[in-house]
């Protein structure tokens, strides 16, 4: 196993905790971005090119037919393949943490249309379900199982948002544990099923799932209910005869009590696992080997790379499976400051310099999401801020071919713990969500006014249907103080002015009618 330092270039605020990677024909793809996306990117979906140690990310598009995809946090990912002997596959994404902290329930399907030296083309379609859908959720698993012919995929775990019915003030950004129960989709008719099984008593997120032919193993993750993470092994297995679908749990013993572990194939039966965390503030840095054969699973502990005394001795660390027995490893940086992008990068290598040069294996390759959830053990999030102004057309493959840093707002001047204004009352001591879209950053809206400055969206008394409404419009916004001085800046519209059309004489015949009072009330109102 080798350890190999990577420069960011210009581009590491993208890459938070939570992100994922997708490898097509050994391309690797950045998936997962922070915040809405950028006018240099509408899809957020960007190519990792990595050359002489230098990592730079171009961005990707969608053909006409894709759907939208948001930058999602934390999702479920796998590969999906034909068959066993095809090259070409596709990618499932399911759930996840939307830009403003939202959970999804939605399952999309991500292939390659077309890749130059220049344009990567993908397309997205998002699929429907019937049945017993799965919830929206974040750090669960899913899975790709054949038997028999046929294939499914399979959903376990995560954790969501506690009902809103349920939410105070003190505990509004709380989440819990998803019930145990194992969803079998079929994407050939949109179904799905739950199952629930009797060895399976509490929820896990954040765990690690390797699968082969028609079985599932599942070893670690945590549990909010009991905080602890599992030393157990789970065993599903899946068959699927004509009728209904079998399924059931064997517990093995030779677990490993791991969180957000990382696993990467290294061969068709082999994986490695790195990274995660074994206490809430205790990385876990001795690896493992994995073997899938015939009906069993074999865990050993293998040598661990030289890791950097950075590594060692930062609290936390994130990254994902780069497919080909690599893993990208991220540390944040060393800054003082309260809210830091700057991060650190590496590539673990798990195979050997001859390995690498073999072609990508195709068996399939395990689920997993690749970062512990903020709220375990670390104050580090991702932003949930509200971009007003990207203007998604804008972006010119032909102009630019690498993602500029310099199209995002900077950090330093547009933090959230700032005095937006002179009746600024956001503390960062005392500060509560105040709108349903924040868990624990306050939200913010660009102001036009000159070159632009960022203020809080409640102390501009801003309605919550107002925010989402500005939220997805393009239009200029103008805070409390600046809001006057741009009406006063505005031209006057010009004012029609409508002709006034002369009032016809009374004929003497329609005064005699009228009666006196009547008569003297139609003259004053006549004359006034």
């Amino acid at each position: 196993m080798s350890l190999q330092v990577v420069s960011a270039v210009s581009n590491s605020s993208l890459l938070q905790p939570g992100f994922s990677l997708l490898n097509f024909d050994g391309h690797v793809f950045f998936f997962g971005q922070k915040g809405w996306p950028k006018r240099s990117c509408p899809t957020g979906v960007f190519l990792l090119d990595i050359k002489q140690n230098e990592l730079k990310l171009k961005p990707a598009f969608f053909s006409k037919d894709s759907c939208y995809l948001p930058p999602l946090r934390y999702p479920a990912v796998c590969t999906l393949r034909g068959n066993a002997g095809s090259d070409e596959c596709q990618y499932i994404i399911h759930g996840g943490k939307t830009p403003n902290n939202d959970l999804s329930d939605k399952i999309y399907i991500m292939s390659l249309v077309s890749k130059t030296s220049k344009k990567t083309t993908f397309q997205c379609i998002e699929k429907d379900l019937g049945g017993d859908v799965p919830e929206a959720r974040y750090g669960h698993t899913i899975n790709v199982i054949h038997s028999r012919g046929k294939s499914v995929s399979v959903v376990f775990g995560g954790r969501s948002y506690t009902p809103l019915a349920q939410r105070t003030t003190e505990k509004w950004n709380s989440v819990v544990d998803c019930l145990p129960s194992v969803f079998l989709i079929d994407f050939e008719f949109g179904c799905c099923t739950s199952y629930i099984l009797p060895e399976l008593q509490d929820g896990l997120s954040f765990h690690v799932s390797v699968a082969r032919n028609d079985t599932i193993y599942i070893l670690g993750g945590h549990s909010l209910q009991n905080n602890t993470r599992s030393p157990s092994l789970y065993k599903l297995k899946v068959d699927l005869p004509l009728g209904s679908p079998a399924v059931t749990c064997t517990i093995l013993p030779g677990g490993i009590s791991v969180s957000s572990g990382i696993v990467t194939q290294t061969s068709d039966t082999e994986f490695v696992l790195v990274g995660g965390y074994q206490s809430d503030n205790q990385k876990r840095l001795v690896c493992n080997t994995i073997v899938l054969e015939d009906n069993k699973i074999e865990i050993a502990e293998r040598a661990s790379p030289d890791w950097t005394p950075d590594i060692k001795h930062c609290r936390m660390w994130f990254g994902c499976d780069m497919g080909k027995g690599s893993v990208l490893l991220g540390i944040p940086g060393a800054n003082k400051q309260l809210i830091s992008d700057a991060n650190y990068f590496y590539i673990l290598r798990c195979k050997g310099a001859e390995e690498d040069k073999e072609e990508e294996l195709t068996a399939q390759i395990c689920s997993q999401t690749s970062t512990e959830d903020p709220g375990d053990s670390t104050p580090f999030e991702d932003s949930e801020e509200f971009c007003f102004s990207a203007e998604a057309n804008s972006f010119d493959v032909d102009d630019t071919d690498t993602y500029n840093e310099d199209d995002e707002e900077d950090e330093s001047e547009t933090g959230y713990w700032i005095t937006c204004s002179a009746s600024c009352n956001i503390d960062i001591n005392t500060w509560v969500p105040f709108y349903s879209t924040e868990l624990n950053k306050p939200a913010m809206i660009l102001c036009s006014n000159g070159a632009g400055h960022w203020v809080h969206a409640q102390c501009m008394d801003l309605s919550e249907s107002m925010l989402l409404r500005l939220s997805e419009a393009n239009v200029k916004y103008f805070c409390n103080e600046h809001v006057d001085l741009n009406k006063g800046l505005q031209t006057p519209k010009k004012v029609v002015h409508l002709k006034k059309q002369p009032m016809k004489p009374l004929r003497k015949k329609t005064a005699r009618k009228l009666t006196t009072p009547a008569k003297k009330s139609f003259l004053r109102r006549l004359f006034e």
